[in-house]
């Protein structure tokens, strides 16, 4: 198997909102926030239309792009037995992704996130985790891992606990490891769990401008350039309308967002890239060819409503 991901099995569910809601309801636009109680979760639901609902997560959505690029690829990721989790597996399984987990009926349902899009096309994202944010060392199969060139994690999945431990053991088990740093509240959240990931643990690292900047505190960006260009791994960035860029040792390429899109929904842009780079990776394409690729595949979910292409 080309690439096993490992992330919070969620079902998005996207409506469309207008400015006052997000400042309504105390959301920051463009970020994430994770809801505890699920009483709350339905209390924002309520007054809400739903325009679709989909299985998502962070990771499973650049599985789904890998494996629509031709890969042979597998997810882990925790559900319960109950309607969203069975939707959930269809919705994997129709996308060619081996899902290596098999679910039970837990204490928690199935994690769900709410999807705000405001008209700016922005998305500001509500999560309850349920019992994707239950999983654990068990429920990550070692055998799954090692037959995986490359596994992919999310920022999002970690957490002190039980999460964490999943993590190290998927880390401790895998040929080579990537990851996403998530959103910039997770980064602020695990500040000095995720440096010493950038620095020890990973063989890629992707992040947006603001993540990278806030790890490691930077001044500027040519501070973000500098520390990863020390670091000889592959860091990748990506910089809203500056583009992206790759940095692994001296070497720093950069590539150029696709102009005169009709953007309509910026869910999912990091993901798509994502997978659109790895599939360039495992491929054995340029660095180059790795951005431009990626850069095709975001370019190509903005422009439709949801994550997955």
């Amino acid at each position: 198997m080309k690439i096993l991901g490992i992330g919070n099995a969620i079902v998005d569910v996207i409506c469309k909102v207008d400015d006052n809601f997000i400042t309504q309801n105390g959301l920051t636009k463009s970020t994430m926030k994770l809801i505890f109680d699920e009483n709350e979760f339905k209390k924002l639901l309520t007054n809400l239309k739903i325009e679709k609902t989909v299985s998502g997560g962070s990771v499973a959505n650049s599985i789904v792009g890998i494996s629509q690029l031709g890969n042979k690829v597998g997810f882990i990721g925790k559900v319960s037995d109950d309607d969203l989790g069975t939707k959930y597996e269809e919705g994997l399984k129709k996308e060619n992704v081996e899902y290596f987990y098999s679910k039970k009926k837990e204490e928690l349902p199935t994690g769900t996130c709410l999807i705000l899009v405001t008209p700016d096309s922005e998305r500001t994202m509500c999560t309850f985790l349920g019992t994707a944010g239950k999983i654990n060392e068990s429920d990550v199969g070692s055998d799954a891992i090692k037959q995986s060139e490359i596994i992919f994690l999310e920022g999002y999945l970690w957490d002190e606990g039980e999460p964490k431990k999943a993590f190290d053991k998927a880390i401790n088990n895998a040929k080579k490891v990537a990851m996403s740093l998530s959103d910039q509240f997770c980064v602020d959240r695990h500040k000095p769990h995720f440096l010493d990931l950038v620095k020890n643990k990973l063989d890629i690292t992707f992040a947006n401008e603001q993540e990278f900047t806030s790890l490691i505190d930077a001044k500027n960006f040519d501070e973000v350039i500098n520390f990863s260009k020390k670091l000889d791994k592959i860091i990748v960035i990506t910089r809203g309308e500056n583009g992206a860029i790759a940095i692994k040792g001296n070497e720093i390429v950069e590539c150029d967002v696709q102009k005169n899109l009709k953007i309509v929904d910026l869910t999912g842009a990091g993901d798509l890239f994502a997978a659109g780079f790895l599939h360039g990776h495992v491929n054995n394409l340029s660095i180059k060819e790795s951005l431009q690729k990626g850069t095709e595949m975001s370019s190509k979910v903005i422009q439709q409503i949801g994550a997955r292409l």
